[in-house]
């Protein structure tokens, strides 16, 4: 896989943060979460319920606080700051000149079946430079296809679809008018101008997938967005960044997952059900439709209501009313 699909400018650490003094003046490979950065990765800390992740993190540096730094161990060079996420999103502007806006895809052209043998296009469907597509794979009218994407073989491509971003395993169906791949809401507010925080992540789709039509998925942020194997999404369902949705899911339409909620494997949610941001829901767990989740859900439960609770409890409420 692609490890990024942004124009990354080579820098040294220093020059990020030069009125800090480091060990290792290291070139940053990348921006990557605690639990997946490597020794030239730089990395941030900016809420105490990533403990776990900060204490075992490889990063080369971390961005955090004061309160926060005795967690990130001592190979770490850490980098002290009053905000977090202000520091991260002018790190990655930086590094990631590009990644804050999405620019038209200016290597489009029209499919061409030379190139793609054993691909079957509609009409008007504009494909980007250095993009894959998966033998025995249908891609509907007027659909785009920006540059890198990946998708495998097998798969069923609608119409009016924009995909950017991505990569997209084999069998999979993305019914009409889907957008998968853009850039998602993630910004800093401030009184004049509001900072933008890049958006440096991809969307990654394993096989079997069923997305219906008019779903929204954004890329990760610094993180992926992840959809896995054998999962469903009805109509109109939005993924925000870095989501991730484990396999054999059944999500009804009108769902909607804040940024980086985290979803466990063959869970099923009813329909118009909202899921808070940097929750973790487990396995097994059923959503009942119209829900509101704001806290984390273990495994095996059936929850209803807003906010969520063990679906006896809400029974109990609604007979005392």
């Amino acid at each position: 896989m692609s490890s990024n699909f942004f124009i990354k400018k080579k820098t040294k650490i220093k020059n990020i943060f030069p009125s800090l003094n480091f060990k290792d003046n290291f070139q940053i490979d990348n921006v990557k979460p605690l639990s997946s950065a490597k020794n030239k990765d730089l990395t941030f800390f900016d809420s105490i319920r990533y403990k776990d992740d900060a204490v075992n993190t490889n990063a080369g540096a971390c961005i955090t606080t004061k309160e926060l730094q005795s967690f990130i161990p001592k190979k770490v060079q850490i980098i002290v700051v009053k905000n977090v996420l202000f520091e991260l999103a002018k790190a990655l502007k930086s590094i990631y000149p590009f990644a804050d806006i999405d620019y038209p895809d200016l290597t489009l052209k029209k499919s061409s079946n030379k190139k793609y043998k054993y691909v079957k296009f509609g009409n008007n469907v504009l494909v980007g430079l250095n993009v894959k597509l998966g033998k025995n794979t249908y891609i509907g009218s007027n659909t785009i296809i920006e540059k890198n994407v990946t998708i495998g073989e097998k798969c069923v491509i609608g119409s009016n679809v924009i995909i950017k971003n991505s990569i997209i395993g084999d069998r999979v169906i993305i019914q009409d008018g889907c957008k998968i791949g853009q850039k998602g809401f993630g910004f800093l507010p401030q009184s004049k101008k509001n900072i933008k925080l890049p958006h440096i992540g991809r969307v990654l789709i394993d096989n079997d997938v069923e997305i219906a039509s008019n779903c929204t998925i954004d890329r990760g942020s610094v993180d992926d967005t992840k959809i896995g194997a054998n999962t469903y999404l009805d109509n109109q369902v939005h993924v925000a960044h870095n989501v991730k949705i484990g396999s054999n899911c059944m999500i009804a339409g009108q769902v909607g997952f804040a940024g980086s909620a985290i979803i466990g494997n063959n869970v099923s949610i009813g329909g118009q059900a909202g899921v808070s941001g940097h929750l973790k829901i487990g396995n097994n767990v059923k959503i009942g439709g119209g829900s509101g989740v704001v806290k984390n859900i273990e495994n095996n439960q059936v929850v209803m209501g807003y906010p969520a609770i063990p679906f006896r409890d809400f029974l109990k409420n609604s007979k005392k009313r």
